[in-house]
């Protein structure tokens, strides 16, 4: 009896374990697809998804079921179903969900949406705040499709030829980006997620897409991908949406008799973060019931033309309901270059009493299992809660089967001299304005060269006059290595005072460098600035020398020896240790052309305004150390690495040199330290506050050289530049000084949108307010302090600032500036932190 007691058990569980699949395509009443139309198994947690086609599939163990199928803004749709050992086809025709007026508007007088929204306005934090903490499975799919591409981009021909060999037609149009994953969600309240990417899978390899998009209604301010709009946007049912939105009834219907209310919204101005379209909202319950809404250039989407949100919402239980799938639809045509995409999340398994321990929520919010890239196929297909379409299929076929050919290429000889005669020729246009890059694979590694363009090689100034500077490097990444290897080498010549400078750059860093580690050594003959900061660039410099005769860069030679090592670790603390040894000579003006101001006469390059300093021949041997430390780090775990990617915590640096004299017949004698704290805070509707503040000076000043004085970085060109390190108005070396004690603020609003967006044209161009100050203070005879306002944003790119000074000396009291800064702009940002 115990024997087929057991036997009768084992065939009950091999019996239940086995089933069939279940598919089929939701159309509407006109036979179109319907994407993305949720399927779910009532009283289970399984559910399925639609894809482009309409074509859905789910595996079910064998029994009765009651399939329902969903779509925002049609009609739900039941039927029961008998699941055996074959494939059982249920499709569904929906139709557009019909909704009644009379009843509701005599019930509740002229204007019933005013009456639902401010009732769920009132549910708003309620719901928000509803559980503690959760655990769900996301399914995650990202797609990016080029619909058409230019001849040329940038001035540059697009190799159409060369994309369809990567799987484009010949109009370029093809999928860009394909991804899917497979990711573990664990939320505590009031703010801790961690996700865990069990399994991921891009299209010709790589991590894909692994982080859901939670886009939550429920808060004032809603975060969608972050990066299309800073400031957020501000929800139809958030506590003053009706400062921003008008709201019109539009019927109701029924639901699991549950009656929803259908609700447009219209935002009431352009111009301002704000969404349009529909909201369905659970009558008497007051909670979501799914979204439609739409971003547009209109309210302040940045970078792409649309963004429209389904989002459709569920019980988990009779009191909590959570979203179950989510769609964010994009689209782009910026320069000719028209693309559109997706990103699908499919939330599914949500256990809302999940049993965390202190344990669960550490500093990592995102980590890959090791073996996320190693499902097959066969796991996907279970996984996956809607069958991909023929083109994701080819899409991820051909790039999977081009990635492996590219990757066992590299383990023959035959593959990498087809990859080493692969390189584009070299050519004058290269040489002068691109540069040259070559490469040469072997099986003991790879070895990559690189030229500079030419064309910035060519510079001018009164010392050196016209000057060659040619830059050059190589790189060695050796293949059974973790660590490769890599030379720079700079030569320059003065053809005015016939000098030869050279010098080389020998450093050792790992070939995955997620904590910037690196060991250099460097040495021989260079020109540096007095201001080892370099306040000023070489090709600004030239422009200003040849056109309006101002020789603002002051510069000496030195032969010079130095060994510098720095890095980071997990826990948010990053190092710089560095030993310097100059042998320092000055050099004086050479020449006086310049195309134009003929009347105006060089400065000397001894900074006139240390004129009472003298600088001779001198050695100097200075070793320094900078630490810096940001409390609070969250971190990102790959399987091969661990690295921190921020904090609400500002950073805190401290730097300290010392001249030593004597090592090396050094001359220079003295103690310098500095201390700084940074951040930047994003306050969304209010826009962004970005401030460094800093103290430092000399504890000893037994013997100071002018290129180790405390220099504050001045600007006296039109550029702006160092937005956080610099003082635009500033001359270069009038405040340089060797005191004990000084201390610098340097702070900026961006308002991104929050005042301009009220003034005609400039919110039609989207062109953002700032302002900031810049100030420093040394003693009651040495100190600056210079207040600017500024339009950003200009083409995304550009930044004009216009700035007044107050100082001790008579000078330039208001200036403009002009640099980079905007949504795109700050990739151009070059802000020194020593």
């Amino acid at each position: 009896m115990k024997r087929i007691s057991l036997f009768t058990l084992a065939l009950v569980v091999m019996t239940s374990c086995f089933g069939g699949i279940v598919t089929g395509t939701v159309k509407d009443e006109k036979g179109n697809p319907l994407a993305y139309a949720s399927i779910s198994v009532k009283g289970t947690s399984k559910g399925a998804i639609t894809n482009a086609e309409g074509k859905y599939s789910l595996t079910l163990a064998t029994g009765n079921y009651i399939l329902i199928c969903q779509f925002v803004g049609f009609k739900k749709e039941e039927k029961n179903i008998v699941v055996g050992e074959t494939t059982l086809v249920v499709d569904f025709e929906l139709s557009i969900q019909e909704v009644t007026m009379q009843e509701v508007i005599i019930k509740r007088g002229d204007d019933p949406a005013l009456e639902i929204i401010r009732n769920t306005i009132r549910k708003r934090d309620f719901y928000n705040k509803q559980v503690d903490s959760f655990q769900v499975d996301v399914y995650i799919k990202g797609l990016i499709r080029s619909r058409n591409i230019p001849d040329k981009m940038m001035g540059q021909k697009v190799d159409k030829e060369g994309m369809q060999k990567s799987g484009f037609d010949s109009l370029g149009r093809g999928i860009l980006f394909l991804s899917e994953s497979q990711t573990k969600v664990s939320y505590k309240k009031p703010d801790r997620y961690k996700y865990e990417v069990l399994s991921s899978r891009q299209a010709g390899g790589g991590y894909g897409f692994g982080i859901p998009f939670f886009i939550n209604f429920y808060v004032n301010n809603v975060d969608v991908f972050g990066t299309l709009n800073p400031r957020g946007f501000i929800s139809p049912i958030a506590d003053g949406a009706f400062h921003y939105y008008r709201f019109r009834y539009e019927g109701s219907f029924f639901e699991n008799n549950k009656m929803i209310d259908r609700i447009k919204v219209i935002p009431k101005r352009k111009n301002e973060p704000l969404f349009e379209g529909y909201i369905q909202i659970v009558d008497g319950e007051w909670r979501l019931h799914s979204v439609n809404l739409n971003l547009t250039k209109n309210y302040q989407l940045q970078l792409i033309d649309t963004a429209t949100i389904t989002q459709l919402n569920t019980a988990v239980t009779e009191e909590v309901w959570k979203t179950q799938n989510q769609v964010v639809y994009v689209a782009a045509n910026t320069m000719g270059f028209e693309w559109t995409g997706y990103f699908l999340n499919v939330y599914s398994n949500y256990d809302l009493d999940p049993g965390f321990t202190k344990k669960t929520f550490n500093r990592t919010i995102l980590s890959y299992d090791t073996a996320f890239d190693k499902k097959d196929t066969a796991w996907w297909n279970t996984v996956r809660p809607f069958p991909l379409d023929a083109e994701e299929k080819k899409d991820f076929a051909f790039k999977d089967s081009l990635y492996k050919k590219i990757r066992d290429s590299f383990l023959t000889k035959q593959g990498l001299d087809t990859f080493n005669k692969k390189q584009p020729p070299i050519t004058l246009g290269r040489l002068l304005f691109s540069g040259v890059r070559r490469h040469h694979y072997s099986p003991r590694g790879i070895l990559r060269y690189k030229l500079e363009p030419l064309i910035l090689s060519a510079q001018y100034n009164t010392v050196e006059g016209i000057v060659g500077d040619i830059r050059q490097g190589f790189q060695y990444s050796p293949r059974k290595s973790k660590r490769e290897f890599y030379l720079d080498i700079n030569t320059r010549y003065g053809f005015t005072n016939e000098h030869f400078n050279a010098y080389g750059l020998f450093g050792i860093r790992p070939q995955k460098n997620y904590f910037n580690h690196y060991l250099e050594f460097s040495g021989g003959k260079r020109v540096s600035q007095f201001n080892h900061d370099e306040p000023i660039d070489e090709l600004t410099n030239t422009l200003y020398t040849l056109l309006v005769k101002r020789n603002f860069m002051k510069i000496y030679e030195n032969w010079f020896g130095q060994a510098e090592y720095n890095s980071s670790s997990e826990n948010g603390w990053k190092w710089n240790i560095k030993s310097v040894y100059e042998n320092r000579i000055p050099v004086e003006n050479t020449t006086d052309f310049s195309f134009g101001k003929k009347y105006r006469t060089f400065s000397p390059n001894h900074p006139y305004e240390l004129a009472n300093v003298p600088f001779n021949r001198q050695q100097a041997f200075v070793v320094s150390a900078t630490v810096s430390y940001q409390p609070g780090q969250f971190y990102v775990e790959l399987p091969e690495a661990k690295f921190p990617v921020g904090s609400k915590y500002p950073t805190f640096e401290l730097g300290y040199s010392k001249g030593i004299k004597n090592i090396f017949d050094s001359d220079v004698d003295f103690d310098k330290w500095k201390f700084s704290v940074y951040d930047g805070m994003n306050f969304k509707m209010g826009g962004e506050f970005r401030y460094r503040i800093s103290v430092g000076g000399f504890l000893n000043t037994n013997q100071v050289e002018i290129p180790d004085f405390t220099h504050f970085n001045g600007n006296q060109t039109y550029r702006l530049f160092n937005y956080l390190n610099a003082f635009q108005l500033a001359p270069y070396y009038q405040y340089s000084n060797i005191e004990s004690f000084y201390s610098t603020l340097n702070a900026e609003h961006h308002f991104n949108g929050l005042i301009t967006n009220k003034i005609p044209l400039l919110n039609k161009l989207k062109w953002n307010l700032v302002i900031g100050t810049n100030t420093f203070y040394v003693n009651s005879d040495n100190y600056y302090a210079e207040v600017f306002a500024g339009i950003e944003n200009i083409f995304k790119l550009i930044r004009v600032d216009f700035i007044t000074a107050y100082q001790t000396t008579p000078g330039n009291y208001f200036g403009v500036r002009f640099g980079f800064g905007g949504i795109l702009g700050g990739a151009f940002q070059i802000n020194k932190s020593r």
